[in-house]
């Protein structure tokens, strides 16, 4: 399989002969509002254009609706056939915005010899976490290929232990930016809650993404690496991507 990081969580993934985008944020820079009054976002340009963005994909996954995970241009730019999975709740409005192959996964589905379960997170904790609303977590499993568990936009919670538990996943792929609402409230994983996640799967390799593109973010690749590194977890197994950036594993 192969990983390319775009930016934020958008992804193509090369998986079980199937192209695969996730969560599509194809917005220029600057162009969308702030999070915090910092700065406009998104913070850095994609690497590529948008058309390429979305160019050959077979299938996209989108793990909730906020603006930073489909948003205008992503509603727009992607083709109306392509075979997109969500969380129940969200089909309605993806194909109010003209999409024809919209599949909800409630618990697992399985298309072109993928299997695709759901598994929650937590976008947040206590009356944050309300605001946030439902998001989800994909694991993705197929002959041949390494198990793969997307925890989506997620703190570091029970749920996520769970999952790596039950499925055993080979990778993991975290959003680590250590993004924040409101008062300071953390709603996805930080340095310290992707570590934990690194010692919890310690036959996983780890990658994370989410990072140095929204002005809510408080953690940069750089400080995940030197915590990661004080802790004893190295490059191998906690990959940094860059946006551009193409893992094969």
């Amino acid at each position: 399989m192969k990983i390319r990081l775009l930016r934020n969580a958008t992804m193509r993934l090369s998986y079980a002969g199937v192209s695969w985008l996730t969560d599509p944020y194809l917005a220029p820079r600057f162009s969308r509002p702030s999070f915090t009054g910092r700065s406009p976002n998104p913070l850095v340009a994609l690497p590529c254009s948008p058309e390429e963005a979305v160019a050959g994909i077979d299938a996209a996954i989108v793990s909730h609706l906020h603006s930073d995970h489909f948003d205008p241009a992503a509603r727009a730019l992607l083709p109306k056939a392509v075979s997109l999975f969500c969380q129940p709740g969200d089909r309605e409005e993806i194909q109010r915005e003209g999409f024809t192959h919209v599949l909800s996964v409630e618990e697992s589905e399985r298309w072109r010899e993928v299997a695709i379960h759901r598994v929650p997170c937590r976008h947040g904790s206590g009356e944050i976490l309300q605001e946030m609303g439902q998001a989800s977590g994909f694991v993705l499993q197929a002959s041949g290929e390494p198990c793969v568990y997307w925890a989506g936009d997620s703190i570091w919670c029970d749920e996520v232990a769970q999952a790596i538990t039950r499925f055993a996943p080979r990778v993991i792929i975290t959003h680590s930016c250590g993004a924040v609402w409101g008062k300071g409230a953390l709603i996805v994983m930080d340095a310290a809650q992707t570590i934990e996640v690194c010692r919890a799967a310690p036959r996983s390799t780890i990658i994370a993404v989410h990072m140095e593109a929204l002005d809510h973010g408080t953690v940069s690749r750089r400080e995940l690496r030197e915590q990661a590194e004080r802790a004893g977890i190295t490059p191998q197994r906690l990959r940094i991507p860059l946006d551009g950036e193409e893992i094969e594993l």
